[in-house]
């Protein structure tokens, strides 16, 4: 009887064997496994249980520090790099791109081959074949068109064959995903995507998993593995931008008093999750100012004192979709069993069958307001002619606070192509006015760009100018330079004759003649317009004449 006992006991471990050496891909995959019970509640659409079998005789498994990988491939290693367009609102799609990043001087070509990058200089001299890998001849020589190839060995991990798709022979590289307990697999090139409806993605970071295969003759050799988080959350992602005029930085989230700030609400929805729901918007600037509920996902709002403020932002949107089956009250549940982080969502019914559930997101941030330069002008421009070049005055003036410096930027006339850009330090009085000179490479049209600036605020003008010509036979040049010739003649003949005058005349005692007045008139009211006429500047002692600009 003993013997019986041993003989069946036998036959029942034969009979486990298969089973227990049969790999799953739950064994070759490598990331954490949920629970049972959270496997089989979260279902993920288009993805297959990882408790199916997996074919290690078509694909090896490695483990991790396995010296095999260091001959997977030819000439280095593979790096694999995950990224995903998380975080995703639960109920929409995520996506994640794996690329394939090769060995120095190696790329795919237009059929799936890997070759060698011509103009590449590598450590080693190139072989007479550019080919590193040529599966296109490989796919011939095994005649892949026969079906019944096709069937053995043109198949994923799991049995299933290959899409025979167009083009589907230039995909050499297998890919298996694997999160939560499922998995996803995809013949691509060097870069492929995958897909994965997060409806039953428990909330909070998941890892996602990914293992690259190359084709290798009529088998498969792993050649990469990359981990990365993703997030699945309930509250919509927000994001705000804050732009102002006259602004210097805007992402210190410092701003100017009296001009408008424009607040711009990004929702991060990647696969349009939210295209079909209505959308409001609730502002709150922290000014007491009020609440101000909105449709649009752009507002302005300007604040009127300096200072620091609270501003937030409550985004609504209602999303359509199935109701859920009726369930029994739960008791109430205490705090502390409500997951942080984890918003409720509010549920109405239609009249159509379907469920409207409200998600929000939000989003808050500290405003400093602070003074600013809030506009310059120019408000004269004078030429000022030089013998080898031109330079021109701008008289300028703003409003707001002085400026500490000021820049210009001369270009073309379209505005496009910088030639000159010159910044000085400035210190001006109260009244903001001052000059400033800049030199030009000839005549011609120039667009000019001019900055006053302070440690919070930038303040742009521009302006079209046009740059007389210098040549020195020009008729403006002859006619300065008549003009000066006849100046000095006068000058000199004026000269003249005073020397003369108090040469010759003799001394006399003041006297009441009316005779010598007259003449001393006469010659006083020549010498007056004398003067008049060849210095017409004011000579007046004008206490205005201290606000005149300086020159920069």
């Amino acid at each position: 009887m003993e013997h019986l006992y041993c003989f069946l006991g036998f036959l029942l471990l034969a009979t486990r064997l298969p089973l227990d050496a049969a790999k799953r891909f739950h064994d070759v995959l490598g990331n954490e496994r949920p629970p049972g019970s959270m496997r089989e509640q979260n279902q993920l659409n288009g993805w297959s249980s990882d408790e199916n079998e997996w074919n290690e005789k078509l694909y090896p498994v490695w483990k991790r520090g396995d010296m095999r990988w260091r001959n997977s491939w030819k000439g280095g290693r593979v790096q694999a790099v995950l990224t995903s367009d998380s975080p995703a609102l639960v109920g929409s799609n995520i996506t994640f791109v794996v690329n394939l990043v090769f060995p120095r001087c190696q790329k795919e070509d237009a059929d799936g081959n890997i070759v060698f990058e011509k103009n590449c200089r590598n450590d080693t001299a190139l072989p007479a074949d550019s080919y590193i890998y040529n599966w296109t001849a490989w796919s011939e020589d095994s005649d892949w068109r026969n079906s019944s190839n096709q069937t053995h060995h043109n198949m994923f991990p799991d049995g299933r064959p290959f899409p025979h798709h167009p083009g589907w022979k230039r995909g050499n590289f297998v890919y298996v995903f694997h999160t939560l307990g499922h998995y996803f697999q995809k013949l691509g090139r060097c870069s492929v995507r995958a897909s994965l409806n997060t409806a039953n993605v428990t909330l909070g970071p998941q890892v996602m998993e990914v293992t690259v295969y190359r084709r290798h003759g009529r088998a498969y050799v792993p050649i990469a593995q990359v981990k990365d988080v993703y997030v699945v959350t309930d509250q919509i992602p927000v994001f705000v931008t804050m732009s102002q005029k006259n602004n210097r930085n805007s992402s210190d989230e410092t701003f100017l008093r009296d001009l408008p700030i424009v607040f711009n609400v990004l929702i991060h929805d990647p696969s349009h999750f939210l295209n079909e729901s209505a959308i409001s918007y609730k502002w709150n600037f922290g000014d007491n100012t009020g609440l101000f509920v909105s449709k649009d996902h752009t507002l302005n709002h300007t604040y009127v004192l300096n200072g620091t403020f609270n501003f937030n932002l409550t985004v609504q949107a209602t999303v359509p979709g199935p109701c859920p089956p009726p369930s029994p009250t739960p008791p109430k549940p205490t705090s502390s069993l409500v997951p942080a982080g984890d918003s409720p969502p509010e549920q109405s019914k239609t009249s159509d069958g379907t469920c409207q559930i409200n998600r929000y997101g939000y989003f808050r941030a500290i405003i400093t307001i602070v003074e600013g330069i809030l506009e310059v002008n120019i408000i004269q421009m004078t030429d000022v002619p030089q013998p080898d070049g031109s330079l021109m005055d701008f008289v300028v003036t703003c409003q707001g606070t002085t400026p500490t410096e000021v820049c210009t930027v001369i270009s073309d006339p379209t505005c496009q192509m910088a030639q000159d850009a010159v910044c000085d330090p400035v210190a001006v009085d109260g009244t903001c006015l001052l000059t400033v000179r800049r030199a030009f490479n000839g005549s011609g049209m120039y667009c000019v760009n001019l900055t006053l600036g302070d440690d919070a605020s930038l303040a742009l003008t521009s302006t079209l100018i046009s740059v007389p010509g210098r040549d020195s036979a020009s008729p403006s040049r002859m006619v300065n330079g008549a003009l000066i010739s006849m100046g000095c003649l006068a000058l000199f003949v004026t000269v003249i004759t005073l020397l003369v005058y108090k040469r010759h005349k003799e001394y006399k005692p003041i006297e009441n003649s009316t005779g010598n007045v007259a003449k001393g008139k006469g010659l006083n009211v020549f010498l007056i317009h004398a003067k008049a006429m060849f210095f017409p500047g004011n000579q007046e002692k004008d206490p205005l004449l201290k606000n005149q600009p300086g020159i920069l």
